[in-house]
């Protein structure tokens, strides 16, 4: 049989802090509300998806979703959104419809299919974990203890046969959840094995929280490491992050020989595994010469863009004997920042010698190395 899927998402949550609404906030790259929807495309059962979203905001949601998916706007209760999401299924009496908070990210598909599958032998049914805490009731002066026996903590999404729950909110204004209804009518409820991963997000530490239990290889940063190395020959000038830095002698290169950018613009394709700069910027290339690193440093960052990745932060470390760095190293920062897109507190520049030993010691050249982290670009469709 058909079966539809509701998710609420017309809150302002503002018990969870921030600017913008918990269901649009980032959640391990993603907002919050996109990981409900990805759950339920992914279940070949469900046939329509309908995305509740706030009043005035139904123009601003379709755009940013896949066509396939059905926005309508909320109502000022919870009850009044879920019977706008209702309003808007193309189901039949007898049909099924999953009814989800948007605040609870972590659904997955075994969920889905036990809800359908206890629907067998109920007019309902929900997700729930039994209470594993000590529960007290405050009276007067005192505390009284709760039994927790029988006790559970339900969760969504809820699921109902299209008529009954459509009927039974017909007579409700506003409910704790969608079983309230249902009980109310002596409906059986049948209760299938929750997850922490279906945990609600409420309060500010809750994103945090979930992103580490939601944290799958997909959605996990990269790390990329690049190292360059030029030597040194007859100039008045080095070039490092952008910043032309007087010394006695200038890199040696097919472009501006921006040691410290190549290392970093390696970092960011390694990370993306997009290859390197030579791949991208081959030397026997003649137009690249002179070329300003920054050229390929933005191509690096363009790059890792279209693949899904966003540079999170970077480190870079110079090494030389000279010219000193630190006078320099602010606007090093400032100028990689730029380029990059990065608030300047994600960026750091650094500077070490190697004591006189090797290449860079004997005051041959200089030498880099950089680290970028990436992280899942935002993605709405």
């Amino acid at each position: 049989m058909p079966i539809a899927a509701v998710i609420v998402a017309a809150g302002r949550g503002e018990r969870a802090g921030g600017d913008l609404p918990k269901q649009v906030q980032s959640l391990a790259g993603r907002p919050v509300f996109e990981w409900s929807i990805r759950a339920f495309r992914q279940h070949q059962r469900i046939e329509q998806i309908v995305l509740v979203v706030p009043e005035g905001e139904r123009e601003a949601y379709a755009t940013r979703v896949d066509p396939s998916i059905t926005v309508v706007s909320g109502g000022s209760t919870r009850t009044a959104s879920v019977k706008a999401g209702l309003q808007a299924c193309a189901l039949s009496a007898q049909d099924l419809v999953l009814i989800h908070d948007a605040a609870r990210p972590g659904l997955d598909q075994i969920t889905i299919t036990r809800l359908i599958e206890a629907m067998e032998r109920a007019d309902a049914a929900a997700p729930a974990l039994p209470v594993p805490d000590a529960l007290k009731r405050e009276s007067g002066d005192g505390l009284t203890t709760v039994g927790r026996e029988k006790l559970y903590r339900v969760q969504t999404p809820q699921i109902f046969k299209f008529a009954d729950i459509c009927e039974a909110l017909s007579q409700s204004e506003d409910l704790v959840d969608d079983l309230a209804a249902i009980e109310a009518r002596d409906g059986r409820v049948a209760l299938v094995e929750g997850s922490e991963r279906l945990a609600k997000i409420t309060y500010p530490d809750d994103l945090k929280r979930l992103e580490v239990l939601l944290m799958s290889p997909e959605s996990a940063p990269r790390f990329g490491t690049g190292y360059d190395v030029h030597a040194f020959e007859p100039g008045d000038a080095v070039v490092l992050c952008g910043v032309r830095i007087p010394h006695d002698q200038k890199l040696a290169g097919h472009s501006d020989a921006d040691v410290a950018w190549h290392a970093l613009t390696d970092a960011i394709l390694g990370a993306a595994a997009l290859g390197d700069i030579g791949d991208h910027f081959p030397p026997s290339d003649a137009k690249w010469k002179g070329a300003a690193s920054e050229v390929f440093l933005k191509h690096a960052v363009e790059e890792a863009a279209a693949a899904g990745w966003s540079l999170s932060s970077c480190d870079l470390t110079v090494i030389c004997e000279s010219p000193k760095v630190k006078p320099h190293r602010e606007a090093m920062r400032t100028e990689t920042a730029r380029v990059t897109g990065l608030p300047l507190d994600a960026v750091s520049v650094k500077a070490t010698t190697t004591e006189g030993l090797g290449f860079t010691g004997r005051g041959e050249g200089i030498a880099a190395q950089a680290s970028a982290v990436l992280s899942p670009s935002p993605s709405l469709k």
